[in-house]
């Protein structure tokens, strides 16, 4: 290799180490704030869903029937262990083997 070219290798890469500090430095400093905006947002949407769940499951754990939209239909969930019992125990042949066999 010549003595231009390596005296041109020597110069090529700084600079283009110069350059792309530079454009980095730029590019934090002008988005960053957008990019901090956003995370900020999606933050808070996050908690409020967080907070809205936890209001929905203390309202289930105590009861308390509302309704978000007024004139509108209400399904009522049972909490675990409220569920409601099978009426008609002829109908529930799981436990039990079938006449023919017995």
């Amino acid at each position: 290799m010549s003595s231009a070219a390596t005296a041109l290798i020597w110069w090529i890469v700084p600079v283009m180490g110069l350059i792309g500090g530079l454009s980095y430095v730029l590019w934090i400093s002008k988005f960053q704030g957008k990019y901090q905006q956003g995370t900020e947002r999606s933050v808070n949407q996050f908690q409020r869903f967080q907070e809205s769940l936890r209001d929905s499951q203390a309202r289930d754990a105590s009861g308390v029937k509302e309704s978000s939209k007024p004139g509108t239909e209400q399904v009522v969930i049972n909490p675990p262990g409220n569920a409601p019992t099978p009426t008609n125990k002829s109908a529930d042949t799981s436990h039990t083997a079938p006449e023919s066999l017995n």
